[in-house]
């Protein structure tokens, strides 16, 4: 169960990383975008980014804890 937790705590990373790329491309958004509705539109291209990584950082974590629930 040891590969569990390793293998969970890596798709947390990945998920992880996915979160922070989401923040930057927002950020980056909200300092270029001329107009509202610009601004409106690059955030909601980047929602699909958000959930997914929200995403598997949920999953890497279950495996996390299942893992250490079945370990000896």
């Amino acid at each position: 169960m040891e590969l569990l937790i390793w293998i969970g705590a890596a798709i947390s990373l990945v998920g992880i990383a996915g979160i922070i790329l989401s923040v930057v491309k927002v950020r980056r958004a909200k300092t270029t975008a001329k107009d509202d509705a610009e601004l409106k539109a690059r955030i909601q291209a980047a929602m699909p980014l958000n959930l997914g990584a929200f995403l598997l950082s949920v999953l890497g974590l279950m495996c996390v804890v299942v893992g250490v629930i079945l370990a000896p």
